[in-house]
């Protein structure tokens, strides 16, 4: 498993995560395996939300009634999890910050998150209310390190106006096929191309240029939430026959190549699964430790659906 240094901390993280947002129903025994499969894997991180399982932080509580950690067991993994998605609006106020940390340290049976993360943007954002629940939550040692979800270059910059933690991590949404934040680079100041057209503000560039390292979600998605596009021949026949290539000659799968797309990136991006099956665990987890040549990497951005001009 390739690992990476965050910026601005002294954090070593595995650059493959475990999301839980799924394990609301199964078995203990099941999420168990997750578990042990993702630790087998050398996976370090474990993402949760406040929001996943239906009712208010209730992937939090099956994961710690499932997962009993040992205080090493504890220390040895990061515990991930986000705030700001209240039902019909997005709510970063000081008050919902710090009520929902401590919701999700009582769910998770946690003294301690090790990374706490802003949800979907609040548009209604004062950052002046983040900072004092930061402050708030640092100095009682709730949370250790911070970072946001889903915003642009420009949301984070007003953020850090007056929050003083460095913001460590941004988890956005980034597949072989649902990859503009990268896409638009290639295409930049090409006139009539949708490609060329900027939706993050320059995102990846700026997050090289601050250090704030990026977390991949939905990386086997082909759109938002839409299908996986591994094996669907009808719309994707040349990614996969592409994958299963590069897969045949590295051996792993091709969920392993389209994980190993994204780690061999520069910016060093954290992919984070949403599966419940232990075996993709496994699988994915593999992708990681490849390091794919360029033309490799461009052959399966191409047939993704991207131009390279």
């Amino acid at each position: 498993m390739k690992l990476y240094k965050v910026p601005h901390s002294t954090l070593e993280v595995s650059s493959v995560v475990l999301g839980l947002m799924r394990i609301a129903k199964m078995a203990n025994a099941d999420i168990r395996a997750l578990f042990d499969a993702a630790r087998d894997s050398g996976i370090t991180v474990f993402d949760h939300a406040d929001v996943y399982g239906g009712e208010r932080h209730r992937c939090e509580e099956r994961f710690a009634e499932a997962v009993t950690l040992s205080a090493a067991e504890r220390e040895a993994i990061v515990i991930q999890s986000k705030v700001g998605i209240r039902k019909g609006y997005f709510d970063f106020s000081r008050d919902h910050i710090l009520a929902s940390v401590d919701g999700s340290l009582a769910a998770l049976k946690t003294d301690y998150l090790d990374v706490l993360l802003l949800h979907r943007p609040d548009a209604l954002v004062e950052p002046e209310e983040v900072a004092e629940a930061f402050d708030t939550l640092h100095a009682a040692g709730k949370v250790r390190h911070f970072g946001v979800s889903n915003q642009t270059p420009g949301q984070i910059e007003l953020l850090k106006t007056a929050v003083k933690q460095d913001l460590l991590f941004n988890q956005v949404q980034l597949s072989i096929t649902h990859s503009n934040l990268i896409a638009q680079g290639v295409a930049a100041n090409m006139a009539g191309s949708d490609q060329s057209i900027s939706r993050d503000v320059g995102l990846i560039d700026y997050s090289r240029l601050k250090g704030m390292m990026l977390q991949a979600w939905s990386p086997f998605q082909k759109g938002f939430f839409d299908g996986v596009f591994i094996g669907d021949l009808e719309n994707y026949a040349e990614l996969n026959s592409e994958l299963d290539r590069l897969a045949a000659k590295y051996g792993v799968t091709p969920t392993g190549i389209a994980v190993a797309w994204i780690t061999r990136h520069p910016a060093n991006i954290q992919v984070v699964l949403g599966t419940t099956n232990p075996q993709r665990v496994h699988d994915s987890a593999a992708g990681s430790d490849i390091l794919l040549s360029r033309e490799e990497w461009y052959s399966l951005f191409k047939a993704g659906g991207h131009i390279v001009p």
